[in-house]
C-alpha cells in the first residue's frame, strides 16, 4: 500500500515544531525529510536537532537532504540527495559506504536510466518526478506516470513520486505503482492545518 512521505516546506518558522508533531499524530507517515535549500550550517543543524526527535520519537525515519555527512553526524535516519549533490559528497558508490545502513534515496527526475544507477549502486528508492505543476520548486524534468508502472514492474526497489501532489490526482500515481507520495504544499498549506492535510491523504489512500 502506498505510504505517506513528506518533504518540509522551503521555510520553516519557530512554530514548525508543532506543525510537524501535529501531522505525525494525525495518521502514518513513513517518513519525513528535511529540505532547506541553501540554509546555513548553524540553521540547518538548529532545524535537525529540534525535528528529528519529533519524528523518531514516533518510528517516522527522518532524512536530511542533500548532505550525507551531516546526515551521519547529528543522527538522521539517512539521506536523500538529488543528481548535483552526488558528485560533490564523492559520487554514489562512496555515500553508500558512508551511509552504511542508514536510508539513502536518489532523485532520478523522469529517467530511466539514472534510476537503473541509483538502484546498482545500493539506493533505497527512487524518486521521480515532477508528476504535475508545482509552486514549491521549479522542476527540472516533468515526468510520465508510465515510468512508475515501467519501474514497478520492473524492479522491487520502491519508488517515490513527487511534484506537485494533491488529494485529487495522487491516486493516478499509486494506481500505476508509486510506493511513496511525497507532499509538501498539500499538507503545509492545507486551509485546516496539516493534522487535516494528512488526515486527508490517509482517508483516501485507505478507502
Amino acid at each position: 500500500m502506498t505510504a505517506l512521505y513528506l518533504i518540509t516546506p522551503p521555510r520553516i518558522g519557530p512554530d514548525f515544531a508543532d506543525a510537524l508533531a501535529a501531522a505525525l499524530d494525525a495518521g502514518p507517515v513513513a517518513c519525513v525529510q528535511l529540505r532547506l535549500k541553501n540554509a546555513p550550517p548553524d540553521e540547518l543543524r538548529r532545524a535537525i536537532d529540534a525535528l528529528r526527535p519529533i519524528a523518531q520519537s514516533r518510528g517516522v525515519a527522518f532524512l536530511l537532504n542533500d548532505d550525507p555527512r551531516l546526515a551521519l553526524e547529528t543522527g538522521c535516519d539517512g539521506a536523500h540527495l538529488g543528481q548535483d549533490d552526488l558528485a560533490a559528497h564523492g559520487g554514489l558508490p562512496h555515500i553508500r559506504r558512508l551511509l552504511d545502513g542508514m536510508s539513502l534515496g536518489i532523485t532520478c527526475h523522469d529517467s530511466r536510466h539514472l534510476a537503473m544507477e541509483a538502484a546498482e549502486h545500493g539506493a533505497d528508492y527512487v524518486a521521480f518526478g515532477a508528476f504535475f505543476p508545482t509552486t514549491t520548486k521549479t522542476p527540472k524534468t516533468r515526468a510520465d506516470i508510465e515510468l512508475l508502472r515501467w519501474w514497478s514492474d520492473l524492479m522491487e526497489i520502491p519508488s517515490v513520486a513527487i511534484g506537485g501532489i494533491t488529494q485529487d490526482n495522487f491516486s493516478l500515481l499509486t494506481e500505476a505503482g508509486a510506493d511513496f507520495i511525497a507532499v509538501i504544499g498539500a499538507v503545509w498549506n492545507h486551509p485546516d492545518g496539516p493534522a487535516a492535510g494528512v488526515r486527508g491523504f490517509l482517508e483516501r489512500i485507505h478507502t
